[in-house]
């Protein structure tokens, strides 16, 4: 049944694009509109399976497993502001791609996108990406809790600034369910997708974003907000959505000695990475599909978020690897056949990183996120 409705499913939407790009021939006086993913069901053949909540509930901060929550979002109450409580200072600074050693900055053409490899459909061919410069905004979040000289545990999200995560933290450290820790929102680099520097920045399996980050980002925190970020991997997370997801997971992943808890909405564990690279030939799918099957398991902790109607994109290269909702539930069988501490959650009435969906569950996917982390 999975099957036949993907295959339906690409019927439909065979001439989109990521992100609605069109393909690299001379661009169409206009562009057609992007068909919406239809709705996958949780109890789909196949799927995980996973604890069914009643409507408004989320799945206990203290439980690993599946978990599917829905129809309705509401926002939780730690997702307002609240006065009569501790604000966190929140300020900014500007990174230049003058300044990096590690990305020097790229850009592709607009209205172009890539052509398949006639001899791999699961490889794209990008011509027209090249060197162009970029600056971005790092915005850094202290909790008022914060203590002057003292090591503090520390989140990192992709795709910054992140203003419901600083509001989030405010209630959860003044309620102490978890550490008074800095965030740390990083814009990407501009672009999406294959060619441009969020795609080369997000979707590349390498240590390389981990690296920038370590070398060129945390160092430039430390100096300008005066705070000390700690060393251990147990007091650093990583967090974004979509290919700041699966970023996410690769900066863990490549590095297990610098992090070791994930949190991620709408994972793009699909095949999007360019340039292609033969010992993950398939980008992030291939998380679920060799890496963690293959290897000893790692010390990370993972909360990850998947919507019924998350992206299903056959796009050009039509290589069965673009389906948000497989590829998450993929990771949610892995995860446990190998037996990781994940909590995955089902949205039901969700699109792709849904906003309602992570003001409802940002709370508690961080308190899963920090638990037993001694503070």
């Amino acid at each position: 049944m999975r099957l036949s409705l993907y295959r339906l499913s690409c019927v439909v939407l065979l001439l989109a694009t990521y992100a609605g790009a069109p393909a690299q021939t001379a661009a169409p006086a206009t562009t057609p509109a992007r068909q919406p993913a239809p709705t996958r069901d949780p109890r789909t053949p196949g799927y995980v399976e996973a604890k069914d909540l009643p409507d408004g509930q989320l799945p206990p901060a203290d439980q690993d497993g599946n978990f599917i929550l829905g129809p309705t979002h509401q926002p939780a109450p730690e997702a307002v502001a609240h006065e009569g409580i501790p604000h966190g200072d929140v300020g900014e600074f500007v990174l230049s791609s003058a300044d990096s050693k590690i990305y020097p900055g790229i850009a592709r053409e607009p209205n172009t996108f890539g052509t398949p490899d006639q001899n791999d459909p699961a490889k794209l061919i990008v011509t027209t990406s090249h060197p162009a410069p970029y600056t971005r905004k790092v915005t850094v979040y202290v909790p008022k809790q914060y203590v002057a000289g003292t090591v503090a545990p520390f989140i990192v999200g992709a795709d910054g600034p992140d203003t419901l995560l600083f509001t989030v933290l405010d209630s959860l450290i003044a309620a102490h369910k978890v550490p008074p820790m800095i965030a740390i929102s990083i814009s990407n680099g501009s672009g999406d997708a294959q060619g441009s520097e969020r795609g080369l920045e997000y979707d590349t399996m390498s240590g390389r974003y981990a690296e920038f980050v370590e070398q060129e980002v945390l160092p430039k925190v430390e100096s300008q907000f005066h705070v000390k970020l700690t060393r251990d991997p147990e007091g650093r997370a990583t967090m974004g959505g979509s290919s700041g997801g699966s970023c996410a997971l690769i900066m863990a992943w490549y590095h297990p000695e610098l992090y070791h808890r994930v949190l991620t909405y709408s994972g793009t564990y699909v095949n999007q990475q360019w340039p292609s690279d033969p010992k993950t030939a398939h980008g992030a799918w291939e998380f679920h599909e060799h890496l963690i099957p293959q290897s000893a398991r790692k010390p990370i902790r993972l909360w990850m978020e998947v919507g019924d109607r998350d992206l299903l994109n056959p796009n050009v290269m039509r290589d069965n690897m673009h389906d948000w909702v497989v590829a998450n539930e993929n990771m949610a069988r892995v995860l446990k056949a190998k037996g990781y501490h994940y909590q995955f959650v089902f949205a039901r009435n969700a699109g792709h990183t849904d906003r309602t969906v992570k003001q409802q569950t940002l709370p508690e996917a961080l308190e899963y996120l920090w638990k037993e982390y001694k503070y």
